[in-house]
């Protein structure tokens, strides 16, 4: 963008805030998504820390849905069912569970590295489109005092 020429204009100072607005709420979509991310990593966290504490015969509470649970007696913690993505899941021993979960962990990490890196790059836009305006918006007010003084 060209800030010669006669001045940018209103129009021009109207665009870049719609630019700016924009890139504001890619930004908060991102930031969600790190969220929900980082919650999935927590609930990980959560599962990886029952593997290892739970026995065989440990009574635990079993989600139902709907903020329902029942309890429920562990038979064989050898025997644990991890999902595996698109819909599949695999029975697994403890420590090959724990090696799944925590694989998914460092995807998750790898995805949480990008959106971050994504969101930077975003805010540097941001920056440099809020400079633009800031010049603009100075160029603006120089003209109208250089008028202003003409009409004198």
């Amino acid at each position: 963008m060209s800030l010669g020429g006669g001045g940018p204009g209103q129009q021009q100072l109207q665009q870049l805030s719609e630019e700016i607005e924009a890139i504001e709420g890619e930004v908060e979509e991102l930031e969600g998504e790190v969220a929900a991310l980082e919650e999935e990593k927590h609930e990980i966290d959560e599962a990886i820390e029952a593997i290892e504490t739970l026995d065989s015969g440990s009574t635990v509470q079993v989600p139902l849905g709907g903020d329902a649970y029942v309890r429920a007696e562990v038979q064989d913690i050898d025997e644990i069912a991890v999902g595996l993505g698109g819909g599949y899941a695999a029975e697994q021993n403890e420590e090959d569970a724990i090696e799944t979960l925590e694989r998914k962990q460092d995807a998750l990490d790898d995805r949480i590295d990008e959106v971050q890196e994504e969101i930077s790059d975003l805010q540097e836009e941001s920056a440099q489109l809020e400079q633009q305006a800031q010049q603009a918006q100075q160029q603006m007010m120089q003209q109208m005092q250089q008028q202003q003084g003409g009409d004198e």
